[in-house]
């Protein structure tokens, strides 16, 4: 009983004991009442307390049934009566009146032993004689009624203990309440259990230490692992288990945990994320790996927006416990399709969460990931806080690329955005851009000092200013009906992703398929969002708008060119092959010919319909064929050397010697156009 004098000295002395006696006096009655059994001894001596603080009853050394018309019922009671002790015995146990037992209830004899346990209890000091009872001064005034009454020198007047749990007061406390709740859990329906374990954080605050950790948590913890708990009795088992030391909370909390985690109530792994921060640094690398992850990353595809950012948010906690192998098979495909989700705060945190893991993931995903997802896709996403946490992500980055990433693929993309619509991604590119320059910098002057000591010197210092934790953006639930406030992810295309070339005259952006606006004026127009990417392969899919090549087929974000050229028109690129000829003219016979670009405007009519009518030949003067020679040398011309032969009705080979070959020129599409009469009149 030395946990009765720890409960005396922390003040919480009543509420602990009204538990205790109400579970002896529960014990009682069912010995008396239901069994028709007679302990005989109830005492203090005869309570013990168990690890969890339960009161539990013990020393049936005389237990014996009772029944007055039996003769033999009493017979173990008068075999070892001796063993009790005189000051616990009733007045007509003590003077062996067994007639006078037999008429007796059932609950009599217990009932003073009751009487001499409430004693010994509240006064602190054992028992000595029976007189000493009389002394009341110690017993609460709310149980001193019943405790007169189960003292009654008339065992027929005596207290039935079944009669003391139901009438005493002293038995109605918040302890008391709290702890016949949880025992009862099952019997409770859905509203009462919300309503209770929503109030259970703050309750347990104001009930004994001792008892809510060895008694609350170990029934709270059971609850939930077998679902009888709601959701929002997760809160209050963290809160109850942050007050145990660290081994305390893996032995008694995690594994409860950790089972939770495959629990299909979305309620509980909503409830789980939220208090990712306050267990996760306690769980092991192995049971992230192998227990938690599988069922965390179910989240990453769930049709609520709010779980799928939760889930995102928790892989900072999980993600250094992961092995390589998860980062780099699973986490970033999930990552790679929630870059382009239609929830505009879930690709910028996807970004955030991406430039926070970086330093976990090894380098050659590092060299194959980050520049594409920050650049290809986080830069050019029409969401200006995705823009930004793209420039952040580079910034915090900036030790994985090395002078010539710098130089041709992360400045391009970021000096781009110095004219961004949004002033605090211009912001943003400027400060990127003062970071990635003086990284430049110090590489020139790293490489001329290397040179003039006959060194090599090709690295890069990064500048550790933005290297720490980037905070995650907005909740998506904050966007919800803010249509202002963002445009919506446009829909990408390949070939949009590739427009942007390194030579300013040949971008082209047109406002369908441009995901960055440097127009002084922004103009976001309405886009359905992307649906999310059906493929696994990542960062490098087509249709998640990022040209990939052919052997990248199955990596991440792979080495992608977001800066090509774009590929010119066939028409322009019969003109470019053409100019590539060497054509041999004679001065002399390009003076005799006569034949100027002007002759173009004697043609009928149907050339304006003519797709090729920009690179044909003059039209003839006259019915006779041309003179190919002299028309070939016309210095005057600039289309002489690539223009077509006109069209006549016998093909005239070219001369071997003018580089054009040895084939009859006689254009299809030439001699369709002369014989057509529809619209001409011909």
């Amino acid at each position: 009983m030395n946990f009765l004098l720890l409960f005396t000295l922390w003040g919480c002395r009543d509420e602990y004991y009204a538990w205790g006696l109400l579970q002896i006096s529960k014990a009682v009655s069912f010995l008396n009442n239901d069994c028709k059994l007679v302990h005989g001894n109830v005492c203090l001596a005869s309570v013990v307390v168990t690890q969890t603080l339960d009161w539990k009853l013990h020393a049936f050394d005389v237990l014996s049934e009772f029944d007055g018309s039996n003769e033999t019922s009493s017979t173990q009671m008068l075999q070892y009566a001796w063993l009790v002790a005189t000051q616990y015995k009733a007045m007509e146990l003590a003077k062996s009146d067994w007639a006078v037992i037999k008429k007796s209830p059932p609950w009599a004899i217990d009932s003073w032993g009751m009487g001499c346990l409430i004693y010994e209890l509240f006064s602190g000091l054992k028992l000595s004689k029976t007189e000493e009872l009389r002394n009341t001064a110690s017993i609460p005034k709310s149980l001193l009624p019943d405790y007169q009454r189960l003292l009654s020198s008339t065992p027929s007047r005596r207290l039935n203990t079944s009669k003391l749990i139901e009438n005493s007061e002293y038995f109605q406390n918040k302890l008391v309440d709290t702890i016949h709740f949880m025992e009862i859990l099952s019997l409770k329906d859905s509203v009462e259990k919300d309503t209770f374990f929503r109030k259970l954080p703050n309750l347990a605050e104001q009930l004994p230490r001792q008892i809510v950790l060895k008694k609350l948590l170990p029934l709270l913890a059971s609850a939930l692992e077998f679902g009888s708990a709601a959701a929002p009795a997760l809160t209050a088992l963290l809160k109850m288990g942050s007050w145990l030391s660290a081994e305390e909370f893996r032995v008694k909390i995690l594994p409860t945990i950790i089972k939770l985690f495959a629990s299909n109530d979305r309620a509980v792994r909503v409830s789980l994320l939220q208090h990712i921060e306050q267990f996760g640094e306690s769980l092991s690398a192995q049971a992230v790996d192998e227990q938690v992850y599988p069922h965390v990353a179910t989240g990453f595809s769930d049709t609520s927006a709010f779980l799928r950012e939760l889930t995102l948010k928790s892989m900072l906690v999980l993600a250094p416990k992961l092995s390589q192998r998860t980062l780099s098979g699973s986490l970033l495909k999930h990552l790679s399709k929630l870059q382009v989700d239609e929830e505009a705060a879930i690709r910028t945190n996807t970004t955030i969460l991406l430039g926070n893991i970086a330093s976990y993931l090894n380098e050659g995903t590092r060299k194959r990931v980050l520049i594409n997802a920050f650049t290809v896709r986080a830069l050019r996403d029409t969401f200006p806080p995705a823009r930004g946490a793209g420039i952040m992500a580079l910034c915090a980055t900036s030790s994985n690329y090395d002078i010539t990433e710098i130089a041709t693929r992360i400045l391009p993309n970021v000096v781009v955005l110095t004219i961004d619509p949004d002033s605090d991604v211009r912001s943003k590119a400027f400060q990127a851009i003062d970071q990635f320059l003086l990284m430049a910098k110090q590489h020139y002057e790293k490489t001329n000092i290397a040179e003039a000591t006959g060194g090599a010197g090709t690295g890069s210092s990064s500048i550790p200013g933005n290297a720490s934790l980037l905070g995650w953006a907005m909740s998506s639930l904050t966007l919800k009906g803010k249509h202002s406030d963002h445009a919506p992810v446009a829909s990408v295309s390949p070939s949009a992703l590739t427009s942007t070339s390194s030579n300013a005259t040949s971008a082209v952006d047109t406002p369908s398929t441009a995901p960055i606006r440097v127009s002084s004026t922004p103009d976001f127009t309405e886009h359905h969002a992307p649906p999310s990417p059906t493929s696994t392969d990542g960062w490098g899919e087509l249709e998640n708008g990022i040209d990939e090549e052919p052997e990248n087929d199955k990596d991440g974000w792979d080495d992608l060119e977001p800066l090509e050229d774009t590929k010119p028109a066939p028409a322009l690129i019969n003109i470019q092959a053409a100019q590539r000829r060497p054509v041999s003219q004679p001065v002399s016979q390009t003076k005799a010919s006569g034949i100027r670009p002007k002759s173009t405007s004697k043609l009928s009519k149907d050339e304006d319909d003519d797709l090729w009518g920009a690179i044909a030949a003059p039209a003839p003067k006259t019915s006779k064929p041309l003179n190919l020679k002299s028309a070939a040398t016309d210095d005057d011309d600039p289309w002489a050397a690539i223009a077509a032969p006109a069209p006549t009705t016998r093909a005239k080979p070219l001369s071997s010697g003018r580089g054009r070959g040895a084939k009859p020129a006689a254009p299809k599409l030439g001699a369709q156009r002369i014989n057509r009469t529809s619209s001409s009149g011909m």
